[in-house]
């Protein structure tokens, strides 16, 4: 029993003789000692932690080349490869990871809308509560800074870009045609329901490389992923009826709505200041189809749209009214997948399918047009590091347009055209500390129809000045074809340009947003032609040259005011160009040079309410005066609109809902059209451009059912 017992303690003894101590100090780069990070050796259980002074000891009995892991929270893991006999006292230095939610972003041009968002300037929700937006996308997206309140237009203006030069995409894949029909100085609004995305980046300059074809401001739109439950929506209208469903089963998910428009009952009530033979009807409809897979998943989104309308327009060179009837049918289709494969890479693929069919009567002439308009996409990316990560991909549009005029008892003219765009891009994200990042690219693409090449750069960086605030620089080369109403009739163009420089300043605390962006555009190779409007015996060039530049401010708080949630947005724009039939240089006819929008939400326990509302007012808009020497000299009076909307609560699943716009009643004149000739005292004769009618007032009834009992449509509203 002895000799069992001398044995043990001579075993005993050798082992510890044959442990190694590991010891050493873990800081940060600056050399500041880390507390409590955990060190051991991969693979074993020998470690320790380290103390308040960054020191730790520990014994191992492991030999030859080990590898120590030292991690810390919201510092990167570091590995080291050692030998174990032959190790000395050393200092390790962690950097601190980027990946944490105080670390650096790139703002500068973008906001950004969802839960997704790593500082969200809208929630999805916004796009529906906002007083006077009316449920539209654009209508919500016009209160942020950087954008111009076209109220005959209804479309989005950017920075001094006109409304086509920006682009739609929806889960990542273009959308040729994302406005509704409409006739000239008759405000359209955006396709959407905003009901079925849950994230939105809306750039108003600078943006990534992976997109391309717009000269001033990119709107992504981001379908839900998982709807959270099983519901039913139904809304009565007094413009219409919608209903909504959503099912889940397995792995799949279904949602649709549709709704039925028809504006005739509530023109009846309220007066119009357009002449309607039949008022705007539509039915519409969306549908987004998901499948989840074990690495990925695929959506399938559709929208249809059918709208018709007849009108008579009042035209100051025509004796009569103009009669102008429109019929339009239009499809839009996407398919998308997102998943990873192989090494962590990431894939995002797709393609759409756009068509738009326009039928349009004016007085006895007649045209019709049809655009066809696919895009293929491909985008892979890898984090290549804990620091870097890559992305590439490649595009591929193909658009092919028609159009055929049919005069009364005359001629029928054809013009159309067919175009392809091959374009990729490689983009890539360095962050070189938790307080700066960058992010570098470039864009080439080849165009058939201009037998064209270009080659865009990218770059945007960012630069963390506090914990809660940072300053952000863009720069970008952006070209876009120019619009089917020239190439139509010529291909003997090449690509519009523009370069935007952008700085921004964003600070974020405590449910408080404040941003600061000062931006320069310069535009080259616009379009110009000699007549007075596009046609076919116009005479065309590229010489055309502008400018844009500006301040835009935006200010966001929903802690300081007890249930209320606020945003203040303004911008001032110096914008001149030389393009279209323009003689000169000068500020286009849709630009306001100041912009100030008060948007204000608040609950109302008592009530069982929420009320809002927005106010917007705009400096005058120039227009040209035929009676005046200067081109481009007259200015209208500034533009006012104060909105309300009322969401009470009849039960937890059912709310009624009422809201109004211009509730002053402001007479906002947009512009004037001239007489061609003068009269017999030499002067040319003018209308006004104005609005359609002095408010437009809103009731609906919106129910909700489902399984919970609890979810209701106010979030919609």
């Amino acid at each position: 029993m002895k000799s069992i017992f001398t044995l043990l303690l001579f075993v005993i003894g050798i082992q510890t003789y044959a442990q190694t101590e590991i010891s050493g100090k873990i800081t940060d780069e600056k050399g500041i000692a880390i507390s409590g990070a955990n060190i051991y050796l991969e693979g074993t259980y020998d470690g320790a932690s380290s103390d308040e002074n960054g020191n730790f000891t520990f014994l191992t009995s492991e030999t030859g080349t080990k590898i120590i892991v030292v991690s810390f929270l919201s510092f990167e893991t570091f590995k080291k490869e050692i030998d174990v006999n032959n190790f000395k006292n050393q200092t390790f230095k962690l950097r601190e990871s980027v990946n944490t939610l105080d670390a650096v972003i790139v703002t500068a041009g973008t906001f950004e809308a969802g839960d997704k968002a790593r500082v969200s300037v809208l929630k999805p929700l916004d796009i529906v509560t906002t007083a006077g937006a009316a449920g539209d996308i654009i209508g919500a997206l016009n209160t942020l800074p950087g954008t111009q309140t076209v109220g005959e237009s209804g479309r989005l203006f950017v920075r001094g870009g006109e409304a086509d030069e920006t682009q739609t995409f929806v889960d990542g894949l273009r959308v040729a045609q994302p406005y509704g029909a409409t006739a000239q100085n008759l405000p359209t609004r955006g396709r959407f329901s905003p009901f079925l995305f849950n994230g939105i980046s809306f750039s108003t300059g600078g943006y990534s490389a992976e997109f391309g074809e717009a000269l001033s401001s990119v709107l992504t739109l981001n379908t839900i992923d998982e709807p959270t439950q099983e519901q039913t929506d139904i809304s009565l209208m007094t413009v219409g009826l919608g209903i909504g469903n959503t099912q889940k089963w397995n792995k799949n998910s279904l949602t649709f709505n549709a709704a039925y428009i028809n504006l005739e009952p509530y023109q009846k009530l309220i007066p119009q200041a357009v002449d309607w033979n039949k008022p705007y009807q539509s039915l519409a409809g969306e549908l987004v189809y998901r499948y989840q897979f074990k690495n990925g998943l695929l959506k399938v989104y559709g929208a249809f749209d059918v709208s018709q309308f007849d009108i008579n327009q009042e035209d100051i060179n025509q004796p009569e009214k103009v009669r102008f009837d429109l019929r339009n049918d239009n499809f839009y289709g996407n398919a998308s997948y997102k998943g990873t494969f192989g090494n962590n890479w990431n894939l995002h693929t797709g393609m759409s399918y756009g068509l738009g069919l326009n039928k349009i009567g004016i007085n006895d002439d007649q045209i019709e047009n049809d655009e066809n308009a696919l895009h293929l996409k491909m985008k892979v990316g890898k984090k290549i590091t804990e620091r870097i990560k890559i992305t590439a991909g490649a595009d591929y549009f193909v658009t092919d347009f028609d159009e055929k005029f049919s005069e009364f008892q005359g001629e029928t003219f054809n013009v159309g055209y067919q175009n392809s765009i091959a374009a990729a891009y490689a983009e890539s994200d360095i962050f070189f500390s938790k307080k700066l990042a960058m992010k570098i690219g470039a864009r080439a693409s080849q165009t058939s129809l201009l037998d064209e090449f270009r080659l865009s750069p990218r770059a945007s960086f960012a630069y963390k000045v506090s914990k809660n605030g940072q300053f952000s620089f863009a720069y970008g080369d952006f070209v876009q074809t120019p619009r089917a109403d020239y190439i139509k009739y010529s291909n003997d163009f090449q690509s519009e340009k523009a370069s935007h420089f952008i700085l921004n300043f964003q600070h974020n605390k405590d449910g408080r947003l404040f941003r600061a962006e000062a931006y320069y555009k310069k535009y080259d190779d616009l379009v110009k032609f000699d007549t007075e409007i596009a046609q076919f015996n116009s005479a065309f060039n590229n010489e055309g040259s502008g400018f844009a530049k500006g301040i835009d401010i935006f200010w966001r708080d929903n802690k300081t005011f007890k249930k209320t949630d606020y945003w203040v947005s303004y911008s001032y724009i110096d914008t001149e160009r030389d393009y279209l039939n323009f003689p000169n240089q000068v500020t286009p006819s849709f630009i306001a040079d100041h912009t100030l929008s008060i948007v204000t939400k608040h609950w109302i326990e008592d009530w069982k309410s929420q009320i809002g509302f927005s106010y917007t007012v705009n400096s005058g808009r120039p227009y040209n005066n035929p009676n005046e020497m200067e081109f481009m000299n007259g200015k209208t009076k500034a533009f006012q609109n104060l909105s309300f909307n009322w969401a009470y609560l009849l039960s937890q699943q059912k709310i009624l809902y009422f809201s109004v716009s211009n509730i002053i009643g402001t007479d906002n004149v947009f512009g004037y059209q001239y007489a061609n000739s003068p009269d017999m005292n030499g002067q040319f004769q003018r209308r006004a451009i104005s609005q359609p009618a002095d408010r437009f007032f809103f009731v609906g009834f919106f129910w909700t059912i489902s399984d919970n009992k609890k979810t209701n449509q106010l979030e919609n509203l």
